[in-house]
């Protein structure tokens, strides 16, 4: 299975291309796509579209994952983050591919194993994860290789049925680690 993961935004947008064969992932790429704030804002999301249906036709991922917006205090953002998100969003469903929305909470919970993980803590455990020789250069592509490997687990989660309560999430990012020391890279 091949999934594309988007971190949107009008500036930056992240993405990562990841192949999943029994439970192991091969990054395809990632990358982000860049704007320029002097240029108009349709511009901008053309740029998106066009970069992320060249990813598309590239790549045929089977399924989409985006991280939904985050709605802090400043509503301007958060609209403009929406359009980002609206033609990413096109971009897949143009192509058929069914897509999924997750939180950013629930991105770094499934990825870290806590949802206030900072951005630092992701790109440690997606370099770990994916065996990356070095970190994505931009924090955005590292959150949407966490989106896609996010949308997996809930894939894989929700075909298993619900979660028994005798089988508990790690509360910290110490308990996730020592939980899970097979998936850490072996540091030199």
């Amino acid at each position: 299975m091949i999934i594309l993961g988007v971190d949107p935004g009008t500036l930056v947008t992240g993405y990562g291309v990841v192949e999943v064969e029994r439970g192991r992932f091969r990054v395809l790429e990632y990358d982000v796509v860049k704007t320029r704030s002097n240029r108009s804002m349709p511009i901008r999301l053309k740029s998106i579209y066009s970069k992320l249906c060249e990813v598309i036709q590239k790549f045929h991922p089977d399924e989409f994952a985006i991280e939904t917006a985050f709605y802090g205090k400043n509503a301007q953002s958060a609209m403009k983050i929406g359009h980002a998100r609206g033609v990413s969003i096109l971009a897949a469903v143009n192509h058929e591919i069914p897509t999924a929305e997750y939180s950013p909470r629930e991105v770094k919970r499934a990825v870290v194993g806590n949802g206030a993980a900072s951005k630092s803590q992701v790109s440690y455990m997606i370099k770990s994860l994916l065996r990356l020789r070095q970190s994505p250069k931009f924090y955005d592509a590292t959150d949407a290789l966490a989106v896609a490997i996010c949308h997996y687990h809930r894939r894989q989660h929700s075909s298993k049925g619900t979660r028994s309560s005798s089988t508990s999430r790690p509360t910290s990012w110490k308990a996730y680690v020592e939980a899970h020391p097979e998936r850490l890279a072996k540091l030199p």
